[in-house]
């Protein structure tokens, strides 16, 4: 493992693509369409998690139908919104900035198949990334390290090879879990302070920024080592 280039662990979700509200939306949608009461503010807090995760805490009463019914619902609302989806400030600039050093670029995310097209699409940046992983390759996905431990299995590199980046409290989590190095970014619409507890070694504004500072931060490190 030792002979692969070190790698940088990217969320998509809030930290690539300006996606979180829209998952929002959906999910008051799709909780509504099934006439369960969920405020809003609750959804944003569990955006990021894996989605059985999310639906437990917030509909855990709901039983197993309704579970897939509500799912069913978010992404068809979902979906109808994806021509909203843009790539966040300096998204795009960053990865290739990171590919430029020689390191590798890692889609490790868990969002599903379906979903993933599209923000592959919207990011186009494949022609720099490495390795994706995505719903399909875990049981359970953050706050677990689960997502974590198999993209650093796909870019063939140890965990002191490696750094994440997220927008997500559960992000910066799972990346404590599986003793990784975590970058938080804000542009998923979570605290600075919060991400911080959550484990992140450094916090930027967005993707932008975290380009703008790259060489003092983790990645510069990596990338120097």
């Amino acid at each position: 493992m030792t002979s692969a280039r070190p790698a940088v662990l990217f969320d998509v979700d809030g930290t690539l693509v300006d996606s979180n509200y829209l998952h929002v939306y959906a999910w008051i949608k799709a909780f509504h369409a099934e006439d369960v009461p969920v405020e809003a503010w609750r959804i944003h807090r569990c955006i990021g998690m894996d989605g059985g995760t999310l639906l437990q805490t917030l509909a855990g009463d709901t039983d197993d139908d309704g579970r897939d019914r509500l799912k069913e619902r978010h992404t068809t609302f979902y979906r109808e919104s994806a021509h909203l989806l843009t790539p966040l400030p300096g998204a795009r600039e960053l990865l290739r900035r990171v590919a430029d050093l020689g390191l590798q670029v890692v889609l490790a995310t868990s969002a599903p198949e379906d979903e993933l097209s599209l923000l592959r699409d919207v990011l186009d940046c494949d022609d720099v990334v490495s390795e994706v992983t995505s719903s399909q390759d875990v049981d359970t996905a953050k706050p677990q390290p689960d997502i974590v431990d198999v993209a650093l299995e796909r870019a063939g590199v140890t965990k002191d090879a490696a750094v994440f980046v997220g927008d997500a409290v559960w992000d910066c989590e799972a990346a404590r879990r599986a003793e990784v190095t975590s970058i938080g970014v804000l542009s998923g619409g979570v605290s600075r302070g919060e991400l911080s507890e959550a484990g992140a070694a450094a916090v930027f504004e967005n993707a932008a920024e975290l380009l703008a500072e790259l060489d003092s931060t983790p990645i510069g490190t990596l990338a120097s080592g």
